[in-house]
């Protein structure tokens, strides 16, 4: 059965936004899904730019405008946009040590049907996703 389930839940303050969302993951052993959304604030960003070795920080005051990827046990894949108190929008590849400023509320749907891998299949430096047919 090709079934969805939804996953819904909240971070609070001075929570890590990546590791939180990878921790729930894991925790919940999903093997496929994707972020659907995220509304919420962080007192810190760190992100890498497209095609970017080193990575971008900054703190301050940031609004969460969107959050997307990929997530599963086996490796998530997420880009995040923040937005300072003028407007300005950055983003770019979601790191570790983006901190929750109020909140951070997200959903986050998965399938059993599907199963998730990152790996280096040569068409790039990095680990790509695999889609499989889960197993189970």
């Amino acid at each position: 059965m090709n079934s969805v389930q939804t996953h819904v839940f909240r971070l609070m303050p001075g929570s890590d936004l990546k590791q939180s969302i990878q921790n729930y993951v894991n925790d919940h052993d999903i093997k496929a899904g994707w972020m659907v959304t995220c509304v919420g604030s962080l007192t810190q960003y760190h992100l890498r730019f497209a095609n970017q070795t080193i990575s971008h920080s900054d703190s301050g005051h940031f609004e969460i405008v969107s959050l997307t990827g990929t997530l599963s046990s086996n490796g998530s894949h997420l880009h995040i946009s923040v937005s300072d108190s003028t407007g300005k929008t950055i983003g770019g590849h979601l790191l570790d040590n983006c901190k929750v400023y109020t909140t951070a509320e997200i959903v986050i749907q998965s399938t059993s049907s599907l199963l998730f891998n990152r790996v280096h299949d040569g068409s790039t430096p990095w680990q790509e996703l695999k889609v499989e047919a889960s197993k189970d």
